[in-house]
């Protein structure tokens, strides 16, 4: 069994994209009903359609759970390579760390302000952390 500090921030980050759907749904269904909207007799719609008849505070939670699908997706690869190739361990995983923390940060401006620059800022940082992620693994490897 593989035994690595890297894969705590994995299951977090994991854990916090579960977070993140209950939190979009717990407030959508509410915004839907508020609205008038019959999921049942919605066809072929989309996100798009709904951000139309929903309140800007509604969207922002599903366009976040969007995002934990985006980027951090390259950071569950790295994350477990380096975990598979005994790497996940000591800078690696602080950077981990930081990459999670980072995103859950940029989960909660999104989701409650939405203040772009803030977001910007910390979504930055993430992917400086991302890359030294990258770099650690492509070195290790190739």
């Amino acid at each position: 069994m593989i035994q690595s500090a890297i894969l705590q921030p994995v299951v977090a980050l994991a854990a916090w994209t579960m977070v993140m759907w209950v939190w979009m749904y717990a407030t959508r269904i509410p915004a839907m009903n508020k609205a008038g909207i019959d999921g049942t007799k919605l066809v072929g719609s989309n996100g798009a359609s709904l951000r139309e008849k929903l309140p800007d505070n509604v969207s922002w939670k599903a366009d976040n759970y969007n995002h934990l699908h985006e980027a951090p997706t390259v950071f569950y690869a790295v994350a477990i390579t380096l975990a598979v190739i005994g790497q996940g361990d000591g800078l690696n995983a602080t950077l981990a760390w930081a990459y999670t923390g980072l995103r859950v940060a940029h989960s909660l401006v999104q989701v409650t302000s939405n203040r772009v620059m803030i977001r910007f800022g910390l979504f930055v940082l993430s992917t400086l952390a991302l890359m030294a992620l990258v770099l650690h693994a492509a070195l290790a490897v190739f």
